[in-house]
């Protein structure tokens, strides 16, 4: 079940047998991918490093995952049809040709890019995806640059916010589309996205 105010979120304990340990988001995505693929239950993850585990608080501490003071963690996943083939991610997609001129699309599950805290309202098992929309020009995005380890580059006139279960996104052209920091298509014409709630167990 997804978050609820006023609800417990997780438990204590450490990761369950069969449990895969990982040190970033690409990690943990290639392990998703690999089941998900093979039409097998994805298997809890143990977090060390990355925008999600950095989301959730995680210290990166793998003694925590061994013996049974971690926190165990359901957590949303993200999933995307590009041009016809279907992904996932677990801490942001982005859209982009370049930083400083065009679209920028950030489909944000994690609230961390990097050393950007990209997306401040963001929660990971909220049962939606924040987008981030970027359509400024290069000297407002310079300063929105210079904001974005503090999360307050938002609200802006250039970033239209949305919170979603799903969306279709209009690409300029042919784009890039990233996935946990990796590039799922040097090319894409036509993104969907939406979200899987409650699809991953994490412990950090």
């Amino acid at each position: 079940m997804t978050i609820e105010k006023g609800r417990t979120w997780g438990e204590t304990g450490g990761l369950p047998a069969g449990g895969v340990i990982v040190r970033s988001d690409a990690e943990a995505r290639a392990v998703v991918e690999r089941a998900r693929r093979a039409g097998d239950a994805v298997p809890p993850l143990g977090l060390l490093g990355g925008d999600l585990c950095r989301t959730l608080g995680g210290t990166g501490h793998e003694g925590r995952l061994r013996d049974g003071t971690g926190v165990r963690l359901p957590v949303d996943l993200g999933a995307a049809l590009i041009d016809g083939r279907l992904h996932w991610f677990l801490a942001h997609l982005v859209a982009r040709r370049g930083w400083w001129t065009g679209k920028i699309v950030a489909v944000m599950n994690a609230q961390f890019l990097g050393p950007w805290d990209v997306a401040p309202r963001s929660h990971p098992n909220d049962g939606r995806l924040d987008v981030l929309d970027v359509t400024m020009g290069p000297g407002e995005r310079w300063k929105a640059r210079g904001r974005l380890k503090a999360g307050t580059h938002v609200p802006h006139p250039g970033i239209a916010e949305r919170r979603v279960t799903a969306i279709q996104v209009d690409l300029p052209g042919r784009c890039p589309v990233r996935l946990d920091g990796e590039v799922a298509s040097p090319a894409a014409t036509n993104l969907t996205v939406r979200v899987e709630p409650d699809a991953l167990l994490c412990v950090i």
